[in-house]
């Protein structure tokens, strides 16, 4: 069989265009996954440089001003610096836990971005089963902590890593009862239908005036998962030197810093989609969004609108979590322990009790 030049021509364009359309299907695959990781590593540095300005301006001092203007490029600096400093590992220790903690511990929190509508139909994974997607998700965190404070062959590293286990069992009840409550009065697990059923009524229909308790025992049980002051147990310095990081440096003990920054902002994040409407703006008495018709506002203008009001209320709840931090004194581990078992299980208990019994008068 004798094939012409033309036809090969044309055989070799056709694979050429089928090869581009493959590419083409990767990148648009690829694209944004790469964009949510650029926005998430552009929200933690700003959370890093807003916390040290917070920071400075409760303890009446100067923060970073030198490392470019207003000081915003200190964060940079800092992970750059780190990047390149010598990684030690412990000669007695257990390399394979000690290397694969902090990575289990950022990649498991990252996984959970993927749920989070930013916008109007602006999702990386609509799940039917979203919320409890993240709470899954967010206890394996612990096990990372748990695992870097075992290979490190060091008490302190050890104890860390077990309080770290602790509270995050403690306070991850309470918090997946106040989920649940969400989902009952939503009808949905999905993160999507959540935020969708609290725009059905605008400002009245959030979920902050139907569960109030919710969002109290909530906020305090996200404060707890993400290791923050007054709940910083684990890596005490009064009592453990650094907790389960004490062993290690360099970018491995950077992986722990972008964690728990990581891990604040997915909760304020989940605060702002579970009880605040989530993109959502109608406020009543405000008539601009009637006006520019925001929330019926589709395609690019549409997304970038409800993408700046999702990160202005998450930044709201962010800014609540840092004057927290350096206002509060830190608890005790048995203080803690008591709050989470003693006090926010059987709120969040009754919480749902009462949120069943209300979505059962109401058929």
């Amino acid at each position: 069989m004798i094939i012409d030049t033309t036809e090969l021509q044309d055989i070799n364009s056709f694979s050429k265009l089928e090869s581009l359309k493959e590419v083409y299907g990767i990148l648009w695959v690829l694209a944004p996954i790469f964009t949510l990781i650029l926005g998430i590593t552009i929200s933690v540095l700003a959370i890093v440089w807003l916390e040290r300005e917070i920071s400075a301006g409760i303890q009446q001092r100067i923060g970073p001003e030198y490392a470019g203007p207003l000081g915003v490029l200190q964060a940079l600096s800092d992970g750059t610096k780190l990047l390149f400093k010598e990684n030690l590992i412990p000669s007695r220790g257990d390399i394979r836990l000690f290397s694969i903690g902090p990575s289990i511990s950022v990649i498991s929190i990252l996984i959970s971005y993927s749920i989070i509508p930013f916008g109007y139909n602006f999702v990386l994974s609509d799940l039917n089963i979203g919320v409890f997607l993240w709470i899954a998700i967010s206890s394996i965190a612990p096990i990372g902590l748990l695992m870097s404070g075992y290979g490190s062959n060091n008490k302190y590293s050890f104890l860390g890593g077990l309080r770290a286990a602790a509270q995050s069992i403690s306070y991850e009840i309470p918090l997946t009862l106040c989920v649940l409550s969400i989902s009952l009065l939503s009808n949905s697990l999905s993160t999507v239908d959540i935020v969708a059923a609290q725009s059905k009524y605008g400002f009245w229909g959030w979920n902050l005036w139907r569960q109030p308790i919710g969002l109290i025992v909530f906020l305090i049980s996200s404060l707890a998962e993400c290791e923050r002051l007054p709940f910083d147990l684990p890596e005490a310095e009064e009592e453990l030197v650094a907790g389960y990081q004490t062993e290690y440096s360099g970018i491995k003990f950077g992986l722990f810093y972008v964690a728990s920054y990581l891990n604040l902002l997915i909760s304020s994040l989940f605060v702002t989609v579970l009880y605040l409407g989530g993109p959502n703006i109608s406020i009543p008495y405000i008539f601009v969004s009637d006006f520019f018709e925001i929330n019926k506002a589709y395609g690019v203008f549409g997304t970038t609108i409800g993408i700046f009001i999702t990160l202005a209320k998450t930044y709201l709840f962010v800014f609540v979590s840092i004057t927290t931090r350096w206002t509060l004194p830190r608890l005790r581990m048995d203080q803690l322990l008591n709050l989470g078992w003693k006090f926010l299980l059987p709120i969040s208990l009754g919480n749902l009790l009462l949120t069943t019994s209300s979505q059962l008068f109401s058929l």
